[in-house]
C-alpha cells in the first residue's frame, strides 16, 4: 500500500516530458537530417536549398531554448486551447506525406507544446527561436515568388551590362540577358539573388537579437533596410563578374563563383559586412541627443 501511494504522489510530469520529447526525435530526426544532408550536398531541391542558413539559424534557435530554461520551469503550467488545435494541425500535416505540411509541422507542432504546456506566456518566451525555425524551414515559397522577379532580374541585367560597358566591353542587354562576346548570360529567377537576400534577412535577425538592436524599432528598420540593399548590390556585382568570367571564357572562374564555394565565401563576406554595420548604426541611432550648451551673458 505504501508503494501504491508513492506511486500515486510521484509527480509523472518530467517523464511525460521526456515520452514526448523522444516521440519528437523519432518522428522529426529524419527530417532534419534530409535538410542538413540536402544544404550541405545540395541535393535537396532548388527552392528548399533556399534556407540553407537554416545550418546556423536552427542551432542557434536550440541554444536559445536551452539558455530559456530556467524561465520556462519557472512558468506556471497552464494549458491553452489553441495549443490542442495546433497539436492537431501539426498531426494532419505530419501524416499527410506532402513535402511542404511534414516540414511545417515541426514548428507547428512546437509551437503547440509550448502554448500546452505554458500557455501564452510560454509562447511569447520562445516565440524567437520559433521564429528562427519557422523561417529555416524548407517551404514552395521560393517558387511561388520567381515569377514574380522580373523586375529585379531586369534591373540586375541592365546595371550589370551598363557597368561591363563602363569598363570598354562591348555589351549588350535584351531583358534579362546579357549577350558580352557572343555569349550570352541568363538572369534566371533563381540567380535574382532571393537566396542571398533570404539569408541576409534571416541572418540580420540573429544579429539584431544576439545584440539585443532588436528592441529598438528604429535601429531594426535601418538595419534590415540597408542589409537589403547591400544584398541586392552584392547580387549585382556577383552577377557582373560572372557575365565577365563567362564572356572572355574564364570558364574556371566562372564555375568557381556561381557553383562551387567561390559562391559561398562571396556571400560570407557580405555577411560579415553586416556586424560593423550594425555596431554603427546601435551606436549612432541609440545615442542620446547632446544637451545644448547654455552661454551665460
Amino acid at each position: 500500500m505504501a508503494l501504491q501511494q508513492q506511486i500515486k504522489n510521484r509527480d509523472t510530469t518530467p517523464l511525460l516530458g521526456i515520452g514526448i520529447f523522444g516521440l519528437l526525435v523519432l518522428l522529426y530526426a529524419p527530417v532534419l537530417l534530409h535538410w542538413v544532408d540536402g544544404w550541405l550536398h545540395k541535393t535537396i531541391s532548388i527552392e528548399h536549398e533556399y534556407f540553407s542558413h537554416g545550418l546556423i539559424g536552427i542551432p542557434f534557435a536550440a541554444y536559445l531554448c536551452w539558455q530559456k530554461r530556467k524561465q520556462w520551469q519557472r512558468l506556471p503550467n497552464q494549458t491553452h486551447p489553441l495549443g490542442i488545435v495546433l497539436l492537431v494541425i501539426g498531426g494532419v500535416f505530419y501524416l499527410s506525406g506532402v513535402t511542404e505540411w511534414v516540414n511545417l509541422s515541426l514548428p507547428t507542432m512546437l509551437a503547440a507544446l509550448c502554448l500546452w504546456y505554458k500557455g501564452f506566456p510560454g509562447f511569447k518566451l520562445q516565440r524567437f527561436p520559433l521564429v528562427l525555425l519557422l523561417l529555416a524551414t524548407p517551404t514552395a515559397v521560393p517558387y511561388l515568388i520567381a515569377p514574380y522577379t522580373f523586375p529585379l532580374q531586369s534591373f540586375i541585367a541592365g546595371t550589370a551590362g551598363f557597368i561591363l560597358n563602363q569598363s570598354g566591353m562591348e555589351v549588350v542587354v535584351d531583358g534579362i540577358n546579357i549577350y558580352v562576346g557572343g555569349r550570352i548570360v541568363e538572369v534566371a529567377p533563381y540567380c535574382a539573388g532571393l537566396k542571398m537576400l533570404f539569408t541576409t534577412i534571416y541572418v540580420s535577425l540573429m544579429l539584431l537579437y544576439w545584440t539585443g538592436a532588436l528592441s529598438s524599432r528604429r535601429v531594426t528598420v535601418w538595419f534590415l533596410s540597408m542589409a537589403v540593399i547591400i544584398s541586392v548590390i552584392a547580387n549585382i556585382i556577383r552577377n557582373t563578374l560572372l557575365s565577365f568570367f563567362h564572356g572572355t571564357g574564364q570558364n574556371a572562374a566562372f564555375t568557381w563563383l556561381h557553383d562551387s564555394w567561390g559562391g559561398d565565401l562571396y556571400s560570407a563576406l557580405m555577411l560579415l559586412s553586416l556586424v560593423p554595420l550594425l555596431n554603427w548604426l546601435d551606436q549612432y541611432l541609440s545615442a542620446p541627443p547632446e544637451t545644448p550648451i547654455e552661454i551665460e551673458e
